[in-house]
């Protein structure tokens, strides 16, 4: 069968290392597939709806009409042909677990899926979906952390490990960091600092901070929360 698309330029899309496929377009995929193009990537974006598709008209890269669920459909769109895609549909689970299903038929190496729950996010996980998110959960979580008032920022980097900004606490003001012994007594390591009101730079054993600093921890999840509530000391 001839492919509908090959003259509108999606199917030379799909053999793009910067493009991306965008699979469900409500609040979570529209942003996504608006901030991809605002950061220099080609975005096709497929829903079922076509109010939403002609909202996104002119505003993404190739915007598109299409049963997600529907394989046939998706191979005409040339999907197959891309290396990463997002499936943003969360409100309806069985339509997001046959669009993942046919993203991992068809071999795509590089899949994100929203997730609305757990047994969700679990089912998901089982068929093979590389990156699992839950957006409300994972924003609750970073959200948490920031009322607690010692931190200014908290990224969690995988299922261990997170990145914090942070005031400098005291014990390591004043003395440069590699004379400190924070990882061994703390388990964690300064990798960037940032004078009051200055930019950033990188930490280097020589760096010797003031009461003004703050700086950017990495380190185990637990261990990064405890460094930040030395601020307070």
């Amino acid at each position: 069968m001839r492919n509908p698309f090959a003259t509108s330029g999606v199917s030379e899309l799909g053999g793009s290392d910067s493009a991306v496929v965008v699979l469900g377009l409500g609040r979570f995929g529209r942003a996504l597939a608006l901030q991809l193009v605002e950061d220099g990537q080609e975005v096709l974006a497929i829903d079922a709806d076509d109010d939403v598709v002609q909202s996104l008209q002119g505003t993404l890269t190739h915007v598109v009409r299409a049963d997600t669920t529907n394989e046939d459909a998706l191979r005409q769109l040339s999907v197959p042909d891309f290396t990463r895609a997002v499936v943003g549909i969360g409100s309806h689970v069985e339509a997001s677990i046959l669009t993942a299903s046919n993203l991992l038929t068809f071999g795509v190496p590089h899949i994100w899926a929203k997730a609305i729950s757990e047994a969700h996010g679990r089912i998901l996980r089982q068929l093979g979906v590389h990156h699992v998110v839950r957006p409300e959960t994972d924003m609750g979580r970073k959200v948490a952390h920031l009322v607690g008032g010692t931190m200014q920022d908290f990224i969690e980097v995988g299922a261990d490990f997170a990145m914090v900004t942070t005031a400098a606490p005291a014990e390591i003001v004043g003395r440069p960091l590699g004379q400190t012994g924070l990882r061994q007594k703390h388990g964690v390591t300064v990798v960037a600092v940032c004078p009051g009101g200055s930019e950033w730079t990188y930490a280097t054993a020589e760096t010797v901070l003031t009461p003004q600093h703050s700086v950017v921890v990495a380190g185990p999840v637990k261990a990064a929360e405890r460094f930040a509530r030395l601020a307070r000391r």
